[in-house]
């Protein structure tokens, strides 16, 4: 069998530990690399976790699981896949943070994998998608972590939840929220969707939402389905005046007899269009604003609609 081995790097302008660090928080990899759509710590200590992935490769949703060991000391974190999504039939690597000086650091990722009957073609597609995906990832990690360690670093990222109250089960209005293709015909925002479930539990959605003013935008999100109480998603094609848009739909049973639905997003604002979009004097605080009053217009409307989906199933 062939084993490929590759390596990418790239040098950072924030302090090793602090690179380290956001590596080593892997549930917040939706927020800061691109490919991934969310990330579920299954269990692990202090230096050895077990972590199931839904990441995108090469523009295709998969999902596998990966054990990892850390080294906190070493500035290391050691990475196999378990239970790898073909055509791959084995995949580990190395993330290695270096520190240069006390204010720079260059980060090394290693990869070694193969492909499932050694098929040159499949090969060549996993050599694209590990390119593709790491050279995205470390630049977005560069970004994130000289953002946050920037001194005129912006408010920009932000999250905020809404919630309803529903007089019915929790397990009625998690259906109407997972079933999003036929949102069409339920939800009067929605003009237009496109639904595909390839992986059961791994959902691709692509809509046409209507505006308060009357105008469309698309959006496409992938979304993970979490048992039958969570789903969690990740937007990839977004309005201008974001650059990340990722959140979580939750239905808990209450205990006495009803239920709550909640919608969680997490937004970064893409401060570039914020005078194309809301005029030549707005600030980061109106841009905020808007896109918390957007985001939740809609997701209150199909909470509500959920909620009485629920309470007519009674």
């Amino acid at each position: 069998m062939t084993t490929r081995e590759v390596e990418h790097e790239i040098t950072i302008n924030a302090p090793a530990a602090a690179v380290y660090r956001l590596l080593a928080e892997v549930t917040e990899w939706p927020r800061i690399f691109p490919p991934t759509i969310f990330v579920d710590r299954e269990d692990g200590g202090a230096d050895e976790e077990r972590i199931r992935i839904w990441a995108t490769a090469n523009g295709e949703p998969k999902t596998w699981t990966s054990r990892r060991v850390l080294d906190p000391e070493g500035l290391r974190i050691t990475f196999r896949q378990e239970v790898p999504a073909p055509p791959v039939a084995a995949m580990g690597g190395t993330w290695i943070v270096e520190p240069l000086d006390e204010g720079a650091s260059r980060v090394r990722l290693l990869h070694d994998y193969r492909a499932v009957d050694d098929d040159p073609h499949d090969l060549l597609w996993i050599e694209r998608a590990v390119d593709r995906n790491s050279t995205s990832e470390l630049a977005a990690l560069k970004e994130n972590v000289e953002r946050v360690h920037a001194a005129d670093a912006q408010e920009l990222t932000f999250s905020f939840t809404d919630t309803v109250r529903i007089e019915g089960s929790a397990k009625d209005a998690f259906a109407f929220v997972n079933e999003a293709g036929r949102w069409t015909e339920r939800l009067p925002h929605v003009a237009r969707v496109r639904f595909a479930e390839d992986t059961p539990g791994l959902q691709e959605l692509e809509m046409d939402t209507r505006a308060k003013d009357g105008s469309t935008h698309t959006t496409k999100s992938y979304r993970v389905v979490l048992g039958h109480h969570r789903i969690a998603y990740k937007q990839v094609t977004l309005p201008a005046l974001m650059t990340l848009h990722t959140g979580m739909w939750t239905f808990e049973e209450s205990g006495d007899g009803g239920a709550t639905a909640s919608s969680q997003h997490t937004v970064t604002l893409n401060t570039d269009n914020i005078a194309a979009v809301l005029g030549p004097d707005a600030t980061v605080a109106d841009a905020r604003a808007y896109v918390h009053s957007a985001l939740s217009t809609n997701s209150l409307a199909t909470l509500g609609h959920a909620k009485e989906y629920a309470e007519r199933n009674r």
